[in-house]
């Protein structure tokens, strides 16, 4: 895909090729009303282009060139640091200290019981009304490297025990962005963390849903849940239901087999695989443009989000509003409420354990039929 891109890019429009080391640009992206300056980082290898605010953490542009050449964002997103610092659904942020829901907002660590803000319904979702997403971060660059760090109080938002998390953000020469996650604490506490971007193949600002994006994953189990979206404690087949990608089958297909279209945590397939390993949750393609995009993690599970709750509210760049499922998330993370369930890997971190993670979102171009 790196080759065909480039050599796209190359003889439509002139480029010099793509080099290696090209520096990450640093400038301002404004204050937050309290008079802390927000950072604007610019990282590119030429060809794919991403650039990371410190506020939340949040991927504000990510630009990508189709089978014609032609460069254009890919993720949902707004104009403004007022409105990223709103920014209601999520685009584009870093969701922590736990991703996805918690039952009822509470959890048991060492016999002693915490409750978090139920915010989503009777339950916890992303970490709270002033989770990562809404904290500004400490930013700093090494290279091509782009490295975001929060320090998170004890019981900031319920959590126990002050959390140090570390973000790492690199596009490589392969097309690549390459996002890693490290966090410590002083007791014993939870830790889910991972990225929100919604990507639409067509282009951002395209107007049109994701329906005719098409998916395949080697994922054979997904995770159940109830109405709530929390998990009943089962890891089900894929095998007869909507889930079942392992053949390339279009988004659009199926999404209607719920109420509000897919909102699901794939099990990743780590047959094999060590902690540290990365495995393939799958490759998202978009047959006009071309544009795919293929995830790996070293995380269990995906939750794969078709974007049903918004409906055309919800305006971003250039005054445009986003229709329901114009976009979707690929959120690598452990299973959703993993405290509360038994059965699930636990995101559980001890004061003597460091939690890792890592994520790589491969850009590529398909080959015309």
């Amino acid at each position: 895909f790196f080759l065909q891109i480039v050599s796209l890019t190359q003889r439509l429009k002139g480029q010099n090729p793509i080099s290696s080391k090209m520096p990450v640009t640093t400038s301002s992206y404004g204050q937050t009303p309290s008079g802390e300056e927000v950072t604007l980082y610019t990282l590119s290898n030429g060809t794919t282009t991403a650039k990371v605010i410190t506020y939340g953490g949040n991927i504000i542009s990510l630009q990508t060139p189709d089978r014609k050449g032609e460069v254009t964002d890919i993720t949902l997103g707004y104009d403004s640091l007022d409105m990223w610092m709103d920014n209601p659904t999520f685009f584009g942020c870093l969701v922590g200290r736990v991703g996805n829901r918690v039952a009822k907002g509470k959890f048991t660590v060492e016999g002693k019981e915490y409750q978090l803000a139920q915010n989503n319904g009777d339950n916890h979702l992303h970490g709270g009304p002033t989770g990562f997403h809404k904290r500004n971060w400490a930013g700093s660059v090494s290279g091509e490297v782009v490295t975001l760090v929060y320090v998170s109080a004890d019981m900031e938002e319920g959590y126990p025990g002050e959390l140090t998390a570390t973000v790492t953000y690199e596009v490589t020469p392969a097309n690549e962005l390459i996002i890693t996650y490290k966090a410590t604490t002083t007791k014993t506490t939870i830790v889910n963390l991972t990225n929100h971007s919604y990507f639409n193949l067509a282009g951002a600002g395209s107007g049109g849903t994701i329906l005719d994006h098409e998916f395949e994953s080697p994922c054979r189990a997904y995770v159940p849940v109830d109405d709530g979206c929390i998990p009943t404690g089962e890891v089900a087949s894929v095998e007869g239901t909507p889930f079942d990608f392992r053949t390339k089958t279009a988004i659009g297909a199926r999404n209607d087999s719920f109420a509000n279209g897919y909102d699901h945590n794939l099990c990743v397939n780590r047959v094999g695989k060590s902690n540290t390993d990365l495995a393939l949750v799958g490759t998202m393609s978009e047959p006009v443009s071309g544009r795919t995009l293929t995830v790996t993690t070293t995380e269990p599970g995906c939750q794969l989000y078709c974007a049903g709750f918004l409906d055309g509210s919800n305006v971003g760049r250039e005054g445009k509003g986003y229709p329901r499922y114009g976009g979707f998330c690929l959120e690598t993370q452990h299973y959703p409420d993993a405290v509360n369930q038994p059965s699930f890997k636990t995101y559980v971190l001890n004061p003597s354990d460091t939690y890792t993670s890592k994520t790589v979102f491969a850009f590529g171009i398909a080959t015309e039929a």
